[in-house]
């Protein structure tokens, strides 16, 4: 990409879009569209097109999805089966309509099978089946993916996509039941310590593997792999590193500052045993994380501060 190109940052409010924007602009690079939900409804197949007829923009990051944790992915599968679908598909094919030199689409790494060797290359896509609590997330993801590369094929299309690990970092959803984990643990945390809880519950039993990368790394990534990746595979975005949630609820109580109890719902969902990525893709590529754990829940905690009430 050139510091004058056209640059599309789709779901730009977003945690990832947003992290991408920051990080566009700290490069150096200029000429970025961006468009509110109201300004253009991505599921309006008509709109899309018109926008991308408009605009013409050289290179679009995809990142505006409909997302959400263990319970809404469970509880109205439906819903982002078709919201991710239909977003997907309509910018993806605008962008190959009116002749993008390069996409780059964001995905999951719920995309990989439930059981698939740790940790998780890139190459175990569609290997067996996937976990059921988002099952219908992960299939909107793998379109999307698939589309890319069968565009590539068809029609020589420089398209490729990104499969990042967990997610924090500012900008995050920090909602009671639709959250992420991290996040989750962040307010989950911070209210019993306002409201001096002698005990918080987490669901579980602790013992599920999970990765997390702070969002400005994955953003760092993103431009990284437009400007020195093109292929049909997708690249994994993570740290390699894994925490157990036991772990991670600990260190969130005590960069919050929390001293009660902390106790496990055992009735509650684990959800995947272990998901840790294989990042050696990206690492042969020449890059790798910057921000460890410990400090990245500090900035997110901190952003966190800054948008809710103490």
């Amino acid at each position: 990409m050139e510091r004058g190109s056209k640059i599309y940052v789709a779901g730009h409010r977003g945690m990832v879009g947003s992290a991408i924007v920051r990080e566009l602009q700290r490069q150096g690079y200029s000429n970025i569209v961006t468009r509110t939900h109201s300004e253009l409804d991505l599921t309006r197949q008509n709109d899309v097109e018109a926008f991308f007829a408009a605009e013409k923009p050289e290179y679009v990051f995809l990142a505006a999805a409909k997302v959400g944790g263990i319970v809404a992915n469970n509880n109205v599968p439906a819903d982002f089966m078709y919201e991710n679908m239909v977003i997907e598909m309509n910018v993806i094919h605008s962008a190959w309509k009116n002749g993008c030199r390069k996409l780059e689409f964001l995905g999951s790494s719920c995309i990989y099978p439930k059981l698939a060797p740790q940790p998780m290359q890139e190459s175990c896509l569609l290997t067996s089946s996937l976990e059921s609590t988002n099952e219908a997330y992960a299939l909107a993801k793998i379109s999307g993916l698939k589309y890319c590369e069968y565009l590539n094929r068809q029609y020589g299309t420089d398209f490729i996509s990104v499969m990042p690990t967990n997610l924090y970092g500012p900008n995050d959803n920090y909602h009671p039941e639709n959250s992420h984990v991290l996040p989750a643990l962040i307010r989950r945390f911070h209210e019993a310590k306002v409201k001096g809880d002698a005990s918080v519950t987490c669901w579980g039993d602790g013992s599920p593997l999970r990765e997390f990368l702070y969002v400005d790394d994955l953003a760092n990534l993103c431009v990284f792999l437009m400007n020195n990746y093109s292929g049909n595979e997708t690249v994994n975005a993570g740290t390699g590193k894994e925490i157990s949630i036991k772990n991670l609820a600990e260190m969130v109580a005590q960069i919050i500052g929390y001293k009660g109890k902390i106790l496990w719902d055992t009735t509650r969902p684990n959800g995947t045993p272990r998901k840790l990525l294989d990042v050696s893709k990206a690492t042969t590529l020449g890059w790798t994380y910057k921000t460890e754990l410990e400090d990245g829940i500090r900035f997110a905690y901190a952003d966190y501060l800054s948008k809710h009430q103490v």
